[in-house]
């Protein structure tokens, strides 16, 4: 029975799948998408070769995609246009991926003739790859220029994209890079202290992951630490300079207040006698409860400048304020217990605690400082 259940549910599975298949297919080859509409077929004869409905659309929806591409190969072939010759490259490779799919699939190799377009994509690649590489030396000759290289980069990426490895196009594309890049040396944070001997080493921390992580933060904007600045005897475009110029540590505030609390409810009280016998009275409590709390302060403010190196002025320049309290409130009462509210006996149990050292709260009011210095520098240099 077991083995029954099986046997249908795979049956099924295998229907619905087909249908699926079949009438994606289908759809393609009515909205004209013949590619889409032989891959999908293709897939499904895989699956289940006698499939009557994906061997008709195969039959119908090949020869079209065959001949779409191959009157795009002829538009573009002796277009007079730049670059005419990746549309080529790009209906060759459409073509190949189809002779791809329906070779692993022997059901449509009984179908259709299948056609292999290697040779001619190979030869499109070569031509389109040597268009591109010759456009980006030929921008390569005002490299001075950042403008220029940075034409010259795309003119290699697209050659590599075309053919790796072609002639040296890597060492074209490190070259033009460094022409093309605007560079930014972001100096180490500086905190100064008279009351304090604080660590910056967090906040720097988290800065130098932030710029390893973002060392292209975008295309073409490239970040050094000062040691890596150093190291290459780099001149930046632009220096990032950091410090802490104010803050404050530890500010501690501390409000009471006392108010008495009744109970909700009655309680048993005491005792009393009535006609000779014991009655308990009730009635409702009171007590004065004080609670405490001790706030500790401590905020921050970063000022960034961004200097052109060349000219040493200041292109902008913005500070950045973190705030950081830290709380703890108990409390203790004079009277009857049963008056306080569950939450009150919880913060009665509460003993007054130390503050963290003044290290830790440097590290909690420098987060938020972090995040929007971060913010800025993407959103200042997203578009350089």
């Amino acid at each position: 029975m077991k083995r029954s259940f099986t046997f249908i549910f795979a049956t099924l599975l295998l229907f619905t799948t087909c249908f699926i298949g079949c009438k994606t297919a289908k759809k393609a080859f009515k909205r004209g998408d013949y590619d889409e509409s032989v891959l999908r077929a293709a897939d499904k004869l895989r699956d289940s070769p006698s499939s009557s409905s994906a061997a008709d659309i195969l039959k119908q929806a090949y020869p079209l995609a065959l001949q779409q591409n191959l009157d795009d190969v002829a538009r573009y072939q002796n277009s007079p246009e730049a670059f005419h010759l990746e549309p080529v490259v790009n209906a060759y490779e459409r073509l190949n991926r189809l002779y791809d799919a329906l070779r692993k699939c022997p059901a449509c190799e009984r179908l259709v003739t299948v056609r292999s377009f290697m040779p001619e994509e190979r030869d499109a690649r070569e031509k389109a790859a040597s268009e591109r590489y010759e456009a980006g030396m030929v921008s390569m000759r005002n490299k001075e220029n950042r403008q220029m290289a940075r034409q010259a980069y795309e003119h290699f990426e697209k050659t590599n994209a075309l053919l790796g490895g072609f002639r040296n196009v890597q060492s074209m594309l490190d070259e033009s890079y460094e022409y093309a890049s605007f560079k930014v040396v972001v100096e180490q944070v500086l905190v100064t202290s008279r009351a304090y001997q604080l660590s910056n080493e967090y906040f720097q921390n988290k800065v130098n992951e932030f710029l390893q992580t973002n060392k292209r933060l975008n295309k073409f904007v490239r970040f050094y630490s000062p040691q890596e600045a150093s190291t290459i005897r780099l001149k930046p475009d632009h220096v990032v300079k950091l410090e802490f110029d104010d803050f404050v540590v530890g500010q501690t505030l501390i409000a009471s207040n006392t108010d008495v609390v009744t109970s909700k409810d009655s309680v048993k009280v005491g005792e009393t006698t009535v006609n000779g016998k014991k009655i308990a009275v009730y009635n409702k409590v009171t007590a004065k409860l004080t609670r405490t709390r001790k706030s500790v302060l401590s905020s921050g403010l970063l000022d960034m400048q961004i200097m052109d190196f060349r000219n040493k002025s200041v292109v902008t320049q913005e500070k950045f304020r973190g705030d950081y309290t830290w709380n703890c409130e108990w409390a203790n009462f004079n009277g009857d217990e049963r008056a306080l509210t569950s939450d009150q006996k919880r913060l009665c149990n509460v003993r007054e605690l130390n503050p963290p050292p003044p290290q830790q709260l440097f590290i909690e009011f420098s987060k938020p400082i972090y995040d929007r210095l971060t913010s800025k520098i993407r959103d200042y240099y997203k578009n350089y």
